[in-house]
Formats: C-alpha cells, structure tokens, sequence
C-alpha cells in the first residue's frame, strides 16, 4: 500500500513534470500565434495592393474629364482639375510612379 510520503512524491513528481513541459508548450503556441499574425497582416497587404492596382488601372485609363467629372465639380472648376491632372501625369516619368522631384523643391526643403 502506498503511504502518504509515497502520494506526495507523486504528486511533486507530476507537478514538476507539468511545470517542464509547459514551457515548450508556451513556445511552440507563441510561435505559432506569431505565424498565423504574420500571415493574417500579409493577405491584408496582398488585398489592399490588389485594390489599389485596380483603381490605379481605372485612373490610368480615364481622361482628365472624366476623373473630374466623377469628383462632382462644378463646371467653373473642371478646367483648372483637367489642367492639374494633365500636368501632373506629363511629370510623371517613363515608370509611371512618383514625379521626379523638382529642383526648387529640394531648394525650399534645405536638400543639396
């Protein structure tokens, strides 16, 4: 028969036992919590990428007239919006990204 002593190593001897395995479990569910974050911020980034090459596509292949008309302005206004966005996509580069930055601009912001 087991006696009290014996119960009390047992029961030490499991508690030890639980204390050891939880921290590679901790770990390993960390681990796994920071993975599936990864991926959820990733697929976030992936859709909204996709949302902004659609519209980028759509305003690509609209007139000045008809980007200003969407916006609702009044028809005293539309000719200064089609002169603004005429303007801005003749600077726009060879890469269709960003405008290269003008050189009174560096001058204004203290750059070389």
């Amino acid at each position: 028969m087991l006696g009290l002593l014996d119960w009390a190593k047992i029961g030490s001897g499991l508690a030890l036992g639980a204390f050891i395995a939880s921290g590679p479990v901790y770990l390993y569910g960390k681990a796994t919590g920071r993975q599936q974050a990864a991926v959820a911020a990733l697929e976030s980034s992936v859709k909204i990428l996709r949302k902004k090459g659609e519209i980028d596509a759509q305003v690509s292949s609209s007139d000045a007239a008809s980007l200003c008309a969407y916006y609702g302005l009044p028809d005293d206004e539309q000719a200064e919006c089609m002169r603004r966005v005429r303007s801005a996509s003749a600077e726009v580069g060879d890469n269709r990204l960003h405008p290269p930055e003008r050189p009174a601009v560096r001058e204004r912001r203290g750059g070389p």
